[in-house]
């Protein structure tokens, strides 16, 4: 391939960026793709990339001179320093009118300043948030893109290509001005943490509770994912009870270490929401129990001095309790989501933004991890009232919770009974 040719290019050769590459390739648009290690693009090229309209180069410079003008550089490189670094080896080898993407988990702030040094250059930056992990990269992410409105007129025609789509509709819409994709990729990693946990939650009151084994929490999850549930986390939630683990025979779930990490996302959102003054008391449970979930030798140690109580085996009816626990899930998912909708909102009015929540809701349907049917629903509200401060005082919405909260209370009481933590639960 002759130089200048190629429609975009992808720095950072990690399976994301492998992946990504392979997805714009697949739709038609030809890749320039270069890795601080050579033998990381080398080893693409002869491997996954083999005979691909993808062009590997070995130094920032042969990469910038396989672009087409105006330049679309693509960075899936780690967030903080690594982005900088980039950025600067980059910036001479550009003319005014290219573009740098950020496609990485950055921080907004960062974003925001990024964008402004490098707008007086006369370089646009656009701070992308991708989800749906290595399969979404590969066949079609949700992409949260944020900068200013020219440059996303020029990359739009690859990334909606790309995206996932969902009833003809491709995820990905532009945000708004500069750090606003990330922003909606921060709070959408807070969600997803809230969404976990809950999950979580809901399968140590049913394991706990119940006594029920993996074979009869996959089902049961499987026929929640059935209703108002269904999504893609309920759904590998039951794929994962079903898994064995080879070694020991038993199910992959009671093989698992209970010490979960985080990669700070969700602590970011935490601090957005505490200088926003805006309440995500379930984001903030989730990320504190993983906190406390990642101190195991801890709890290991209190757990031998503070013994757990004797509790009578449960004696309420099964299938009760069984739906009670399926619709306290669905009421704190509801509440979790109207928390993160309104740190969108709070967010919007903070640095001017202009967010469109339903556009958000829609393109989060499909593609990225917290894909739902729920999600519908909340596209609905917004159309219903765009102006709309709180989910909740939605007339669906209402009615859903009212609906459940009798059931909501009395899982709680049971639940702290049997010694069941469920902080998001009750902080939902």
């Amino acid at each position: 391939m002759t130089t200048n040719q190629c429609d975009i290019g992808l720095i950072g050769l990690g399976v994301m960026g492998e992946n990504l590459a392979l997805n714009m390739e697949s739709k038609g648009f030809s890749v320039a793709v270069f890795n601080r290690t050579t033998e990381v693009t080398e080893k693409f090229a002869a491997g996954r990339a083999k005979g691909k309209n993808i062009q590997p180069t070995r130094t920032i410079e042969e990469f910038v001179g396989a672009l087409k003008k105006p330049r679309i550089a693509m960075m899936m490189v780690k967030a903080g320093p690594p982005v900088d670094s980039v950025i600067n080896e980059l910036v001479p080898l550009l003319e005014k009118g290219d573009i740098i993407i950020d496609g990485g988990n950055s921080l907004f702030t960062d974003t925001r300043r990024r964008g402004k040094e490098l707008e007086g250059k006369g370089i646009h930056f656009v701070g992308m948030g991708v989800s749906g992990g290595e399969e979404g990269a590969l066949k079609g992410p949700s992409l949260m893109p944020g900068g200013s409105r020219e440059s996303w007129e020029i990359i739009a025609p690859i990334f909606r290509k790309i995206a996932a789509q969902v009833d003809g509709e491709p995820c990905c819409r532009y945000m708004g001005p500069d750090g606003a994709g990330h922003y909606v990729k921060m709070v959408h990693n807070g969600i997803e943490y809230g969404d976990i946990q809950l999950i979580c939650e809901a399968y140590a009151i049913l394991k706990d509770v119940l006594g029920m084994d993996a074979a009869q929490l996959a089902d049961t999850f499987a026929e929640w994912n059935k209703g108002e549930l269904e999504s893609y986390l309920i759904e590998i939630t039951s794929v994962i009870f079903r898994k064995i683990d080879p070694d020991t025979g038993k199910p992959l779930v009671d093989m698992i270490l209970d010490k979960a990490g985080q990669k700070g996302t969700g602590i970011w959102t935490l601090q957005a929401a505490i200088r926003q003054y805006v309440v995500i008391s379930t984001i903030n449970a989730a990320v504190e129990a993983r906190v406390i979930s990642s101190r195991k030798e801890e709890r290991v140690a209190a757990s031998k001095i503070l013994p757990h109580p004797r509790v009578r085996q449960f004696k309420g009816n099964r299938t009760r309790l069984i739906d009670a626990v399926r619709d306290a899930l669905y009421a704190s998912k509801i509440v979790s989501y109207t928390q993160g909708m309104e740190l969108l909102r709070s967010g919007s009015a903070e640095y001017k933004w202009n967010l469109n929540l339903s556009d958000i809701a829609t393109i989060w349907r499909g593609g990225c991890i917290i894909r739902a049917k729920f999600l519908n629903r909340i596209v609905q509200a917004y159309r219903r009232d765009a102006a709309l401060h709180n989910l909740l005082l939605d007339r669906y919405f209402t009615r859903a919770i009212k609906k459940a909260q009798s059931k909501w209370r009395l899982v709680l009481a049971i639940a702290i009974k049997h010694g069941v933590a469920t902080p998001a639960f009750s902080a939902s």
